[in-house]
């Protein structure tokens, strides 16, 4: 049995039987402890892929398949990511306050639709606390030699009139420590944040953003799939003139279509419910923009993030997948991407 399979057999049976949420708290917990050891490291490093590596906007990247925000969102694990084989991970979503998210529960598994649903509200320790902790990695030699990308949103207690200021708090404290910065702008989870994709509000939180960028790091924007054609060709002409590096497509949607009604719940969905709309956005970014996409959205083996590339992806994301089907993903994914260079 090799360790993919090992996972899906023994391991996801174990971490299934608990609540999602405790389900995920072992899992960091235990990632973040083999940070801590290089040995632990190097045991990890068996799922690790062939490097496919490209570079887009600016970035290297050792391979093509990253972490999707919300899994480690205080970055308590990068050096295991790393050394799982994800060819960069991004953190967060990291607001300006510390806050403890919607009350529990609020993530809930879907497994014969291969889906999640969550509602946790933007929980984390805030921007000081992880701005500290990412110093206290590279001080110590631990940072990995993969990007980090870090995802900031607005916290719950700012008024929306406020929520450029905001963003910008927490962009001042974490930008010396992220390769690219993303403003997510499209959690279906705190009340009115959606409406920052709205035109005039996303140029002024661009506007801020980028008056505060001195050292040009690529800033991207994490968009809703449940956009409108012409609202998603205005979040577009939007991102085009305040000079954004990429688009992240796409975050939650509150399309619980696929979900049976008696089982349903309140708050974004992920997963296989969600790959056909996600890679609808991609492509349809794709044909209006030179916008780069990183795509994420029901990526669940070498078939769905083919589907992602060939409709015009450059970079790739995983996290309901990465729940179902475990670290063997990413080394499926890695092999069957065609050689670079």
């Amino acid at each position: 049995m090799n360790a993919a399979d090992a996972y899906e057999r023994l391991v996801r049976p174990v971490l299934f039987s608990l609540d999602p949420e405790t389900a995920h708290h072992l899992a960091i917990g235990s990632l973040r402890l083999a940070s801590r050891f290089p040995f632990a490291l190097r045991a990890l490093g068996s799922f690790q892929p062939i490097a496919k590596p490209k570079t887009v906007f600016g970035l290297w990247f050792p391979n093509p398949i990253g972490l999707a925000a919300g899994f480690d969102k205080n970055g308590v694990a990068i050096p295991a990511w790393a050394a799982l084989g994800f060819g960069f991970v991004e953190i967060g979503t990291v607001t300006a306050k510390a806050q403890p998210g919607n009350p529990r529960p609020r993530i809930f598994r879907y497994p014969e639709q291969t889906a999640l649903i969550n509602r946790l509200g933007f929980n984390n320790d805030g921007a000081d606390v992880v701005a500290g902790r990412l110093r206290n990695l590279r001080e110590h030699g631990r940072w990995p030699r993969i990007p980090v990308g870090i995802n900031i949103g607005k916290s719950k207690i700012t008024p929306l009139e406020e929520a450029a200021d905001d963003y910008r708090y927490s962009f001042r404290l974490l930008r010396e420590f992220a390769d690219y910065v993303v403003l997510n702008v499209s959690s279906p989870n705190t009340p009115g944040l959606r409406s920052l994709q709205s035109h005039d509000a996303l140029a002024e939180l661009l506007r801020v953003i980028r008056q505060e960028n001195q050292s040009r790091t690529p800033v991207l924007v994490k968009i809703s799939p449940d956009l409108s054609p012409s609202e998603l060709e205005q979040v577009l002409a939007t991102c085009e003139q305040n000079e954004v590096a990429g688009i992240v497509a796409t975050n939650t949607t509150l399309d619980h279509a696929g979900i049976p009604s008696s089982l349903d719940q309140q708050g974004g969905l992920s997963g296989a419910p969600l790959r056909n709309k996600s890679t609808e956005f991609v492509r349809a970014i794709t044909a209006r923009s030179r916008l780069p996409v990183i795509a994420s959205g029901g990526i669940f083996d070498a078939e769905s993030a083919r589907e992602k590339l060939e409709a015009g992806a450059q970079l790739l994301q995983v996290y309901t997948g990465y729940v179902y089907r475990g670290p063997g993903l990413v080394r499926e994914i890695g092999e069957s991407l065609p050689p670079t260079g």
